[in-house]
């Protein structure tokens, strides 16, 4: 078959079926491989058998796989004309990988990093970021990013001709770009361009505003010469914020190795976030032990599939990902493990094609969160991460939308910690409360634009009063609001603010003063530091309809973990949701609990898994956690089941619908993942 002929022929086969799933959350495996190789490596592509490699791939269920071009190191892997093949590989690799996987029904999509590239980056010197300490190399030059590409110098025209190269000449079913970072540059390429613009090129915010400029500049040109070639193709820009992205690419993808640096509780905020986005969202976990490029490590079985269900769980399609050896062994236990938990994992897919996240609470975000805005910080993702892990750890349905994105009127509003209201979101939340609906903020959340007053005084019933005095403070709580919480005046670590309730709010909690405040007063450092006395100002307040917490709650059970602040906020949910989609008995708080729904059914997936540290930095999960009956009420609005049972084995479970509009079972025995189904 000539390349001509290959092309047109896999054209059909990608519009047909692989297109289709992976543009509609489909049934199809996914692995990322990684092929990064030293150019002294001396006997790339020595082994590689292009028929046992695909072979393994379709034992395995995998039917889309991802594969280098050009790798990080500026290596590439195709016969190019404009770019450097690996000096030790002989033969076109990539293009024998293209058509071992046209062969199969495999679609593959080529790797191209557009941050890194560093064998180009040294012989091109001036193609290669100038930080404005001057160095075109950073000191540490062990890290991966000790030298980055500008895309404002002549590298720009190179990528993009390399790129058109690979899509023109191969049948390719898309082009995944890696390291799209936000790189601060003074080279004289952006310094002149700045300087043409008027902008102040010595202010660091000025010079990151552009770099960010310059970085969706770069995606917008990637984007349009490979869709004026090929439009039908999948792109995907990795490091660009998804929302920068949404009118470029194909579909999203968020790259989270939980042992790699990410950590466990990263995946439910981007999950809950990007799949609001509009389009498809895979979920890019790793084998590795620790990151990416650990040729050694293997992960648990355990660990893997529990990132694997809890982004299916969250409607999110699941990619793992991988590094060939650059000799091209294959890695038998890598390929075993895929199999294993592919093979499980797609007897799920009646149940998971197509299907639709169920919420009831939309919780706001600071509009910096998720994409760069000039002014980003920690701040907001600490917050939404804290506010995530209480959520899921109480077993809530639960959505991340921008502070000014339109969401249900029906569900409840959780204001994350730092949302001031003006403009589109002001309006947003003064009709959900004067409709009815009800809403949770904490810190600084409700105040304008400006911090200086509560915008909507006439829900909010408080004064503000400027930032709290106390460091640290005490909380104390109404007697008999929330279960178990302990009877002492509570730390509250992070600082907050101050205000006075005003007719109209009730103070469920209230501020216990220090002694002093932490810090030096010229003798002793202040650290035993004591409760004082009540100060008669509000830490919690409550109406009908609206409950405000002084303090940044959220993002100090990020860095805290508090167990009785998560009991108080149970007890305010339990006043402001009185009826949430689900409720369940003898789940433990690590267990997770989704809901799901495809036409004419309800889907509640069950997960019980604990992330232990192990040694310095290590999250390990080695096996599920079994347990037994456990309760679950589901509600069910307009659903009216005829049955209940266990996916896949369709094993039937008693259920009664109770005259509350819920229905209630008993999962005997739950074997770390348990996917119950409610349909009529």
């Amino acid at each position: 078959m000539t390349r001509r002929d290959c092309h047109s022929g896999f054209q059909s086969l990608i519009s047909r079926s692989i297109l289709y799933e992976i543009l509609k959350q489909g049934k199809s495996g996914c692995v990322f491989f990684d092929f990064h190789t030293q150019p002294s490596c001396p006997d790339v592509g020595a082994n590689f058998d292009f028929d046992a490699i695909t072979d393994n791939l379709k034992e395995c269920g995998v039917d889309f796989i991802v594969f280098a071009a050009r790798c990080n190191m500026g290596m590439a892997y195709y016969d190019t004309k404009i770019g450097i093949r690996h000096p030790s590989l002989k033969y076109d690799l990539f293009g024998k990988l293209v058509e071992a996987c046209h062969k199969k029904g495999i679609a593959i999509s080529a790797y191209m990093n557009v941050g890194l590239s560093h064998e180009e980056g040294l012989l091109h010197r001036d193609w290669t970021v100038l930080t404005p300490e001057g160095y075109s190399y950073l000191p540490n030059k062990m890290g991966n990013f000790f030298r980055k590409m500008c895309y404002n110098s002549p590298y720009a025209d190179h990528l993009i001709a390399m790129a058109s190269e690979v899509v023109r000449n191969y049948p390719v079913a898309g082009m995944f770009f890696d390291c799209m970072g936000i790189h601060e540059c003074v080279g004289v390429e952006c310094v002149r361009e700045m300087k043409r613009l008027g902008l102040d090129w010595e202010s660091h915010e000025v010079r990151m505003d552009f770099a960010h400029m310059s970085q969706v500049r770069i995606a917008k040109k990637l984007s349009g010469e490979i869709k004026g070639i090929r439009h039908e193709l999948l792109l995907y820009f990795n490091g660009l914020a998804f929302e920068d992205q949404r009118e470029l690419g194909s579909y999203l993808e968020y790259e989270c190795l939980p042992t790699g640096g990410w950590g466990y509780d990263s995946l439910p905020v981007y999950a809950r976030y990007a799949r609001n986005l509009g389009k498809p969202v895979l979920n890019m976990t790793g084998r590795f032990h620790e990151s990416w490029g650990d040729f050694g490590g293997i992960r648990t079985e355990a660990s893997l599939e529990y990132d694997c269900l809890n982004g299916l769980a969250n409607c999110m399609r699941t990619t793992i990902g991988d590094h060939f050896h650059p000799r091209g062994d294959i890695n038998k236990a890598a390929f075993s493990l895929y199999k294993r938990i592919y093979g499980r994992l797609q007897k799920l897919d009646p149940w998971l094609d197509e299907a639709k996240p169920l919420t009831d609470i939309a919780l706001l975000v600071p509009k910096n969160t998720f994409k760069y805005t000039g002014h980003s910080s920690l701040s907001g993702i600490h917050a939404a991460s804290g506010a995530a892990r209480i959520l899921c750890e109480l077993k809530q349905q639960f959505d991340i939308l921008p502070e000014d994105a339109a969401f249900d009127p029906e569900k409840l509003v959780l204001l994350c910690d730092d949302v001031q209201l003006a403009g589109k979101s002001l309006e947003l939340v003064r009709l959900h409360l004067k409709a009815g609906g009800h809403l949770i903020s904490s810190a600084w959340s409700g105040l304008d634009a400006e911090k200086k007053e509560f915008a909507l005084p006439e829900f909010w019933h408080l004064s503000y009063k400027g930032e709290s005095p106390h460091n640290p403070a005490y909380i104390n709580l109404k007697t008999g609001f929330a279960e178990d919480f302990p009877d002492m005046p509570l730390s509250l670590y992070d600082n907050g603010i101050q205000v006075e309730a005003l007719a109209g709010a009730e103070v469920v909690a209230e501020i216990v003063a220090p002694y002093f405040n932490r810090g030096w007063d010229g003798e002793h450092h202040i650290f035993y530091i004591p409760p004082d006395k009540p100060t008669g100002r509000p830490a919690l307040t409550m109406t009908p309809s609206l409950a405000h917490f002084t303090h940044p709650i959220l993002s100090s059970y990020h860095k805290h973990a508090q167990v009785p602040i998560r009991q108080l906020f149970e007890a305010v949910l339990k006043r402001l949701l009185p009826r949430p989609l689900l409720r369940t008995s003898g789940l433990p708080s690590f267990a997770r609990a989704t809901v799901t729904s495809l036409p004419k059914r309800r889907m509640v997936h069950l997960l019980s898994y604990v992330p232990e540290r192990r040694g310095a930095q290590i999250d390990m999960i080695e096996e599920p956690v079994i347990l037994k009956d456990i309760k679950v009420e589901l509600r069910l609005d307009n659903l009216k089941p005829e049955r209940a049972y266990l996916a896949p084995d369709r094993k039937p479970l008693d259920f009664e619908i109770k005259p509350n509009g819920y229905a209630k079972l008993t999962v005997p025995e739950m074997p770390g993942h348990s996917l119950l189904v409610f349909e009529e």
